[in-house]
């Protein structure tokens, strides 16, 4: 690792401590006090990285923003110079190829320059105010801590991964049966997402939030060491969060900031984010369970995960089908 804020080597723990005399003195004016560093991992995202490259570079407190290029249209990554050329704060990182959501994220994440690395998905698109907002209520919380918002749809409505229970084995297997119908209030039943119970009245602690949208101490970040890279696309948030709270760390999800998140608009194969997610899955629970759960009960597990993606691909391509008749 390199880069100010990247450390020599991974800690064991993370040290829990009061709010900094800087943290309590910023202003966060984007002259003094803490600065942010935005970290966006694009892949063919399409028109709407540029709304959300502006929405960010709008944002108070705002040192830099990495652009890690994982693969885009000529004419964009020309957009991109062009906005790099007359905005100083915004840099493009190209020509490593698709290396993956997670090490992209801690290839921009060595680039930052900031305090505190927001990772931004390329479809997410700020409101005016969300980062010194969310950087204010940060300041008052104990670290170790990690930041999570509100993501909605295009139409308001609220997206199941903003709020999450940790990912276990049993909430795997209560997600999946739906469990929840049999004791709708029973704490072990709960669902894996969190949309559907109502929203808290203020910042409160959650088990985990998504990754289109994290913010935390980069020093924090390191202290774990960063993203797992054996993770391509999707599940590495789901990790992040789990390696946090083991060390320690505390996860917050912040309300009363929304962030619209425009799923879906890269070109890439469905079935092959399905694979994704199934690989991730699978290296999740073999890493962080293996030691818990029998052989047994682990190859059920897996075995689980891969009918999933059998039954996920056959209803895909069964509604493809479909709309092609109807068309």
């Amino acid at each position: 690792m390199s880069g100010p804020n990247a450390p020599t080597s991974e800690l064991d723990t993370l040290s829990r401590e009061q709010p900094s005399a800087k943290w309590a003195s910023a202003r966060n004016d984007g002259a003094t006090g803490v600065k942010s560093s935005a970290v966006m991992v694009s892949f063919y995202t399409g028109p709407i990285l540029f709304d959300a490259i502006e929405s960010l570079l709008a944002q108070t407190g705002l040192c830099d923003l990495i652009l890690v290029d994982n693969g885009n249209e000529r004419e964009a990554l020309i957009e991109i110079q062009r906005r790099a050329a007359g905005d100083p704060r915004l840099t493009l990182m190209s020509g490593h190829g698709n290396v993956g959501f997670a090490r992209g994220c801690n290839i921009g994440a060595r680039r930052a320059r900031g305090d505190l690395l927001v990772f931004v998905n390329p479809d997410c698109v700020l409101p005016p105010g969300a980062l010194p907002r969310l950087v204010a209520e940060a300041k008052t919380l104990p670290r170790p801590w990690l930041l999570g918002c509100r993501m909605i749809n295009a139409d308001g409505t609220d997206q199941r991964a903003s709020r999450r229970e940790i990912l276990t084995p049993w909430t795997a297997l209560a997600e999946t049966l739906r469990l929840d119908r049999l004791m709708p209030n029973h704490p072990k039943f709960r669902r894996l997402n969190q949309h559907e119970i109502p929203l808290p009245s203020r910042t409160a602690p959650v088990p985990a939030i998504s990754g289109a949208f994290m913010l935390l101490p980069a020093e924090d970040y390191w202290a774990i060491g960063g993203m797992d890279e054996g993770y391509f696309l999707h599940v590495e948030d789901l990790d992040l969060c789990f390696r946090f709270r083991a060390k320690g760390g505390e996860i917050y999800f912040v309300p009363d900031v929304s962030v619209t998140h425009h799923m879906g608009t890269s070109k890439v194969s469905i079935f092959w984010i399905e694979w994704c997610k199934t690989r991730g899955f699978v290296r999740y629970f073999r890493k962080n369970f293996s030691g818990e759960c029998s052989r047994l009960l682990m190859l059920a597990l897996i075995g689980g995960i891969f009918v999933r993606f059998a039954l996920k691909c056959a209803a895909i391509a069964a509604s493809r089908t479909l709309n092609a008749v109807r068309r």
